[in-house]
């Protein structure tokens, strides 16, 4: 295992855009060096992953694996170096054998299952020093008003962002709903909601309160399953957002061409709410999906099983508990009553 971790942390670092600007070896008698560090290639992290001996995978094994996906995702760089190995073809089909031991895991079924309407939760975290709260506002009112700065961010984009997408440009990398909307997790077995552990491009949160949201029976809920899913979305329903996108979404796919998103604006005629399985996170968010010839969407800034509402809901007052991270093991925990 040890002789694994060090050829793909060399691997990693010869793979890395970044190598030898943002990302650098260095270390105690570095400059002293008389023997130039080991270059493995990704045939030989291969080999050493084909070989070790897997350990028991359980439910928080998994868990803890998916939080540090959630929490080093980056729609505004270029892979980084472990990302660039794990795609390489010998690296995938080494992976094959993890996959399956994952697969095998019990309660990785519900890593695909459909919204659970039986318990959903809403996550609000509090307040931080410079850091403006969304408005509170009619789920319709806040959707009008997002169609209308998309469209003018585009114009805006369009007119002075130069049309070169390896320019150095950055700036909305987003496709989830608009800011302000309700959204809602999952609870798991004495952690909490997963909104609470699971968000990307975290803020740094360390107190939050949480209630639990009854659904109506007739909710009509769009389930992001996968690539294919979030696609079908999109292109029912598709906003091109080519200029104010390109920079960021080529940093990340290596894809120039024309790009979409769903008009969040419009799917609420059809939907009510739009749910994001964890499967289909770990399986489409950041990747190139391609609607046809001409067009692809990226799945970017959704959290793993986030329902997000384009309608207003009632919400259970009598349900509000207040939670706290526990800084010594990083973990969400109920806050004590106060005396």
């Amino acid at each position: 295992m040890e002789e694994l971790r060090t050829a793909v942390f060399y691997a990693a670092y010869d793979l890395d855009p970044g190598r030898g600007s943002s990302r650098v070896l260095f270390g105690a008698g570095v400059n002293q060096r008389t023997v130039s560090p080991p270059t493995p290639t990704p045939a030989e992290v291969a080999g050493l992953l084909e070989t070790v001996a897997l350990p028991d995978i359980d439910e928080n094994t998994l868990l803890l694996a998916l939080a540090t996906a959630v929490d080093t995702a980056m729609y505004w760089q270029e892979p980084g170096g472990e990302d660039v190995l794990a795609g390489t073809p010998e690296v995938r089909g080494a992976l094959g054998r993890v996959a399956e031991a994952i697969a095998a895991t019990p309660g990785i079924s519900g890593w695909s299952a459909p919204m659970d309407a039986l318990e959903q939760w809403a996550v609000t975290f509090a307040d931080l020093p410079g850091i403006p709260r969304p408005p509170t506002e009619a789920a319709r009112e806040i959707l009008d008003r997002w169609q209308g700065l998309q469209l003018e961010e585009e114009a805006r984009a369009q007119r002075d962002r130069p049309a070169d997408p390896a320019a150095s440009f950055s700036g909305t990398w987003w496709s989830r709903p608009a800011l302000g909307l309700f959204s809602t997790t999952r609870a798991l077995p004495g952690q909490g909601p997963m909104g609470l552990r699971f968000v990307e491009d975290t803020l740094g949160w360390e107190a939050a309160s949480v209630e639990r949201v009854h659904i109506p029976a007739d909710a009509r809920i769009y389930e992001i399953d996968g690539a294919a899913a979030w696609a079908e979305l999109a292109g029912r329903y598709p906003l091109e957002v080519t200029a104010s996108r390109r920079h960021d979404w080529y940093r990340i796919t290596g894809r120039t061409g024309t790009w979409v998103i769903p008009d969040w604006s419009q799917v609420l005629h059809d939907f009510d709410a739009v749910h994001l399985t964890i499967a289909g996170y770990l399986s489409a968010a950041g990747t190139n999906i391609r609607l046809d010839a001409d067009r692809s969407t990226v799945l970017a800034g959704w959290d793993p099983d986030a329902t997000y509402w384009l309608t207003d809901l009632d919400r259970d007052a009598s349900t509000v508990a207040d939670w706290h991270l526990d800084g010594a093991d990083r973990l969400w925990r109920p806050s004590p009553a106060p005396r």
